[in-house]
C-alpha cells in the first residue's frame, strides 16, 4: 500500500491528496504560511514497511507496546543520543 495523505482546508477549498508524507507536510506549510489558514491531514495509509517500523518502534505510546528484539531499532544508538528509556 502506498502512502496515501489528503490535506484539506477548512477556511477555504482547498483540499489534495498527496503519495508521501513529505509532499504532504510541505504543501500544509505553503498554505498555512501564505494563507495563515489552519489545515488538517489524513492519513489513509502507509507502506507495509512503515507500518511494520512503527508497530516494532511502539509508536502508539502504550509501556511495552514496540517489539523490543526487532531488527529495525538500534537501541543503543537510541541510549546515546538520550532518546531510549533506561
Amino acid at each position: 500500500m502506498a502512502t496515501d495523505v489528503l490535506v484539506r482546508c477548512d477556511d477555504c477549498s482547498y483540499e489534495e491528496t498527496f503519495g508521501s508524507l513529505r509532499a504532504a507536510r510541505t504543501a500544509l506549510d505553503d498554505h498555512e504560511r501564505n494563507t495563515a489558514h489552519s489545515l488538517d491531514w489524513y492519513i489513509g495509509g502507509l507502506s507495509g514497511g512503515v507500518e511494520r517500523a512503527a508497530d516494532d518502534a511502539g509508536v502508539c505510546g502504550r509501556e511495552r507496546c514496540g517489539k523490543p528484539d526487532s531488527s529495525l531499532l538500534d537501541r543503543e544508538a537510541a541510549r546515546s543520543t538520550g532518546g531510549g528509556s533506561p
